[in-house]
C-alpha cells in the first residue's frame, strides 16, 4: 500500500489561518495526504488566533511553538529552531508555507536547509518596496521554493523576471475559496451591526497593522489623520490590531470620531465587509476581501502587490490617481484554488 503524502504546514498569522483553512480542507477531503500543522505563535491571543480555527472549522495545530515578540531576527531565529525540529521528526514530503510573514520565511528556510521541498502558496507577489519586511520574506521564500503556487498571472510574470517561473503555476486565490465558503455563515451574525449602531451601506471599514505604518510615528499620524477625515464624512469602523493599539496609545493619539473596536473574527470581518460602503486598509488580504465583497478600497500605502485590483478599478492608493473603470478580476479563479494545489502536491510528490 502506498504511504500517504506527508505535509508539514507552517502558519503563524491571521491571513495564513484563512488560507490554510481552504487548503487543509482540500487535503483532508483526499485519502492520500497526512498533514501536520505547526503554529509558530506569531499571532497568539484568542482574538488573533484561536477564534479563526474555531470559525473556519479546521483542527487546532498539532504543534504550537508559542513564539512571538522580539525583533524580526530574534523571532525568525527561534522559529527556525522549532520548525527544524518538527521537520526532522516528521520527515515530510513537502513543507507548505503561506504568504509573507516571518513564519513563512522561517518555514521555508528550515525546510530548504534540510533538503525538503517547499511549496509556497501566494508566490510571486511583489510590491517592489524592499523597506517592507513582507517583501523580503516573500522574495527569499520564492527563491528557496520548489513549488510556487501563484494567485495571479502577474505573479507568474514577476517570477519569470527572476528566473523562477519553472516551478510556478497560476492556481487562483485560496482566500477567494475561503470567502466563498464563509459567506453564508457570516450572514448569520445578524446582531453585529445593531451592536455598533450601524445601518447596512452607510459605513466604512478600516484596518491598519503593517510595520511600515504603525512603527513610524509620522506615517501613523498621517494615516490616522486621513481616517479621521473620512470618519467625519460617514461612520468608520476600525477593528484595531494589537500592535496598532500599542502604537496609538504610546503616541497618545486621539482617534475620535473613528469607531475603534477590538479585533474581530474572520466571520465578523466578512459580515462588516459585506455590509459596508467602502474599505480603507494597509493589508494585502483585506484589499482582496473588499473586492470579493464588491466594495471599493483605498490602500493606505504607496504601492500594492495586488496590482490587478487597481487595474480593474476596485482599489486605489491613498495618494494615487482615482479609480480606473471597474471590471471583474478573472485571475482569482472560481473558488477551486485549494483543490488545484492539492492535486499539484500529489502529482509532484510521486
Amino acid at each position: 500500500m502506498t504511504p500517504p503524502i506527508s505535509i508539514v504546514t507552517v502558519v503563524g498569522a491571521r491571513p495564513q489561518f484563512i488560507k490554510a483553512a481552504a487548503v487543509s480542507s482540500a487535503l483532508a477531503a483526499a485519502s492520500d495526504f497526512r498533514e501536520t500543522m505547526v503554529h509558530t505563535g506569531q499571532h497568539f491571543d484568542d482574538e488573533m488566533s484561536a477564534v479563526f480555527f474555531r470559525e473556519l472549522g479546521i483542527a487546532e495545530p498539532a504543534i504550537n511553538l508559542g513564539i512571538h515578540g522580539g525583533s524580526h531576527g530574534a523571532m525568525t531565529g527561534r522559529m527556525l529552531t522549532g520548525i527544524e525540529e518538527t521537520i526532522t521528526a516528521h520527515a515530510p514530503d513537502w513543507v507548505l508555507v503561506y504568504g509573507d510573514t516571518n513564519s513563512t520565511l522561517a518555514g521555508a528556510l528550515a525546510a530548504a536547509k534540510l533538503h525538503v521541498p517547499v511549496a509556497h502558496v501566494e508566490a510571486g507577489l511583489r510590491s517592489f518596496n524592499r523597506r517592507m519586511p513582507e517583501e523580503i520574506n516573500r522574495v527569499l521564500t520564492d527563491h528557496v521554493s520548489t513549488a510556487l503556487f501563484c494567485p495571479t498571472r502577474q505573479a507568474i510574470a514577476n517570477l519569470a523576471r527572476e528566473g523562477l517561473d519553472r516551478g510556478a503555476v497560476h492556481v487562483g486565490d485560496v482566500m477567494y475559496d475561503a470567502c466563498v465558503a464563509a459567506k453564508s455563515r457570516a450572514m448569520s451574525l445578524s446582531g453585529l451591526l445593531p451592536s455598533l449602531g450601524l445601518e447596512p451601506g452607510t459605513f466604512a471599514v478600516a484596518t491598519v497593522h503593517r510595520a511600515e505604518t504603525v512603527d513610524e510615528p509620522d506615517r501613523l499620524r498621517a494615516v490616522l489623520g486621513y481616517l479621521k477625515a473620512r470618519a467625519a464624512e460617514q461612520p468608520l469602523v476600525f477593528p484595531m490590531h494589537p500592535r496598532s493599539r500599542a502604537a496609538v496609545d504610546a503616541l497618545g493619539l486621539d482617534t475620535r470620531p473613528i469607531c475603534v473596536m477590538p479585533p474581530v473574527s474572520y466571520l465578523q470581518m466578512a459580515r462588516l465587509l459585506s455590509e459596508c460602503d467602502r474599505v480603507f486598509t494597509d493589508s494585502g488580504g483585506v484589499q482582496k476581501e473588499a473586492y470579493f465583497h464588491g466594495k471599493p478600497c483605498v490602500t493606505l500605502r504607496d504601492e500594492t502587490e495586488w496590482v490587478e485590483t487597481i487595474e480593474c478599478g476596485w482599489n486605489r492608493l491613498w495618494h494615487g490617481p482615482d479609480y480606473k473603470p471597474r471590471r471583474p478580476i478573472a485571475d482569482y479563479g472560481e473558488g477551486d484554488a485549494a483543490a488545484r494545489i492539492a492535486g499539484l502536491l500529489r502529482d509532484r510528490a510521486r
